[in-house]
């Protein structure tokens, strides 16, 4: 499908990395792996042909089509969620267009005879022939189905993209992404953005995906669950197993392992044969052999171990002083933007040293919260911080607040008062950020850096409460466990949102989760919540369905029947809804035309006949449509 040859980089001079091979396979669903700045993204942009590259080659199959979803995106305003993401589907739309416009002129002409019109309706056969195959009546339920998996409700759908985050508009960007049915897709951070439901509906979305995928993530449990091959950047070089990450790095040990230790009988070899040929070229009798020795050596491969970039940063959070035993106290706390509820009547209750999750779909108030609780934004109700409590807090976007126009050694040093700027040029060295690197700026460093500089700048503050938002996007993986189990030593008090679960895991001790402007609190760490989570969803599937159980214990022999019947019924819905929808534009445009020329239009007899004609069939369709509904229902 797509092969990379010999392939370089460099950056002023220096090789990012030197003749790189390999093989991009259908099925293959490869994590991209290494430190921050190792080249992974670098390695994206050059497959989907966005950066040249120094030397080598790309030899890809014919008509190949690659998606890349880039950590920068740009939209056009005022369209709605679903517009944005019916732009996924050019093709379509045009077919659907080009529809319209041969629909329109049927029925304005009245030349059922002439040439012209028996090409138009010859056309129109071709057209939807090309419009059916393509997908043009599933398009708008499949958009539908990646988005609500991707975390929008149904009442988004027709919001303006300006009024969403950038994280929502990333989702955006993966939902076209998803749609396209591209060969090769490439994701660089995907889970970023996502809520832990999201990203559980994105791993099954991706295992079942045909073409290869290519994901650089530092989300170790995702690559676990959805990569089946890894390939690693360290130092220039890859190393690419078919395995997952996980795995990966066991068989990456074991292989370093055997190389050291054949390393170290073949130095005891080459010691050996080098004491034999002082010891013969002292003969004259032996000089044959010394020299046949000498030959030996010479033609040996000597055997070289794989370099591992062990670099990491060191971190600490001390504790300032000791604080109250209740550090946070929130009663009847309620928060909305506008008309926008966020959260209603939230009670909270934080005590010392306690270690707390906050989890739950992405605008369901976790940040929101977190911003109440460091008093940076404005709410109703009463929140009270305990005796003695420091503040600690690192945003979300904590690394987009850097002034891009600063050096790392500048950014420190603003950010540092007198009893610590002496220490600046040692905290940065413990985020790795050494010698001439203190000199960069800020606009030149990758996201892994800036959140490596923003995490130093938090070291400037004393605290015994620390406030983090999704600290490890960015983060590769060894800065992230560095972060961990900094975090399991810090002995103050931890509030962390986060959606990654693998970072979570052992972390903490409390779980909250925010859901439809409320919390709920689960008495153990980020599995012991999942696993509830999922006893739930199950107690309330069966509830809403009693014939589940009788279902799932009798034979299912008619099973292909019945998928075959629920794929017939899914298209007659689907064709339904496309010719709904078409009708209900045509009744819009009519409505406007109205309003703009009432009596012009209504002067036409034809114009109310047309409309009551339209509107009888909807009516139809939709009775037609519940009736397949309440069918389907049945193999539910």
């Amino acid at each position: 499908m797509l092969n990379i040859h010999n392939l370089s980089v460099s950056f002023q001079g220096e090789y990012l990395f030197e003749e790189v091979t390999f093989r991009l396979g259908e099925g293959d669903r490869v994590g991209l792996v290494g430190k921050n700045g190792a080249g992974k993204s670098t390695m994206l942009r050059i497959i989907s042909q966005e950066q040249e590259y120094d030397t080598g080659q790309i030899a890809t199959d014919k008509d190949i089509e690659i998606g890349f979803l880039k950590q920068d995106i740009d939209f056009v305003e005022g369209r709605t969620v679903l517009e944005e993401s019916y732009q996924a589907f050019e093709l379509i739309k045009k077919l659907e267009k080009r529809l319209e416009e041969i629909n329109t002129q049927l029925a304005e002409r009245t030349d059922y005879e002439s040439e012209f019109y028996h090409d138009l309706m010859v056309e129109l056969n071709e057209v939807q022939q090309q419009y059916e195959i393509h997908g043009g009546y599933n398009y708008q339920g499949e958009t539908e189905r990646i988005l609500m998996g991707l975390g929008f409700n149904r009442e988004d759908f027709n919001k303006i993209t300006d009024t969403f985050s950038g994280g929502w508009r990333m989702r955006i960007e993966l939902a076209k992404l998803l749609l396209q049915n591209n060969d090769v897709l490439l994701l660089d951070e995907p889970t970023n953005h996502l809520d832990i439901e999201s990203i559980i509906w994105l791993e099954g979305f991706l295992r079942n995906y045909a073409g290869a995928v290519v994901i650089v993530s530092h989300d170790r449990m995702f690559l676990d669950n959805v990569t089946n091959r890894t390939i690693e950047i360290s130092l220039g070089k890859i190393y690419d197993y078919p395995k997952p990450y996980s795995e990966y790095l066991v068989l990456r040990k074991e292989m370093r392992e055997q190389q050291m230790a054949a390393q170290k009988n073949q130095q005891k070899e080459i010691e050996q044969t080098e004491k034999l040929i002082e010891k013969f070229r002292a003969k004259a009798s032996k000089a044959t052999m010394a020299q046949s020795l000498i030959k030996k050596l010479n033609r040996m491969d000597v055997i070289e171990v794989d370099e591992d970039d062990n670099s990491v940063m060191t971190l600490n959070f001390p504790v300032s002083i000791v604080p109250g035993k209740v550090v946070i106290e929130a009663e009847d706390v309620k928060k909305s933007y506008g008309e926008k509820k966020v959260l209603e009547g939230i009670d909270l209750l934080v005590e010392r040293d306690s270690k707390t999750a906050f989890v739950g779909q992405n605008g369901q108030g976790k940040s929101t919260l977190a911003k109440i609780i460091v008093d940076e934004i404005s709410y109703e109700g009463k929140l009270k911080l305990g005796h003695n409590v420091q503040i600690g807090y690192f945003a979300q976007n904590q690394a987009d607040h850097l002034d891009g126009n600063k050096t790392v050694l500048d950014t420190m040093i603003d950010a540092a008062n007198e009893k610590n700027r002496s220490k600046v040029r040692d905290i940065l060295g413990s985020f790795l950020f050494r010698g001439e690197e203190v000199e960069k700026y800020v606009r030149v460093l990758s996201g892994g850096e800036r959140n490596r500089l923003a995490l130093a700048k938090l070291m400037l503050q004393p605290f015994n409460v620390l406030v983090m938002d999704e600290p490890t996007n960015h983060l590769d993986i060894k800065s992230k466990n560095v972060l961990k189990e900094a975090l399991k030593r810090f002995e103050g008090t931890l509030l962390i949102v986060s959606h990654d679960r693998d970072f979570l895991q052992g972390l903490t001790t409390t779980v909250y989760e925010f859901r439809d402007h409320q919390i709920k609190e689960y008495l153990g760490d980020i599995d012991y919540y999942l696993e509830k989570r999922a006893v739930e969803n199950l107690r309330e599937i069966e509830k809403k369905d009693p014939k589940v159980k009788s279902k799932t214990t009798t034979a299912t022999k008619d099973s292909y029947k019945d998928q075959k019947k629920i794929k017939s019924l899914n298209n007659q819905l689907s064709n339904i809804e496309s010719e709904v929808n078409k009708l209900e534009r045509q009744m819009k445009t009519m409505d406007d035309e109205l309003a703009a020329d009432y009596e012009k239009t209504s002067a036409n007899p034809e114009f109310f006949d047309k409309y009551q004609a339209k509107k009888k069939k909807v009516e139809q369709l939709m009775e037609k449509w519940e009736a397949l509904s309440l069918e389907l229902e049945d193999y539910s």
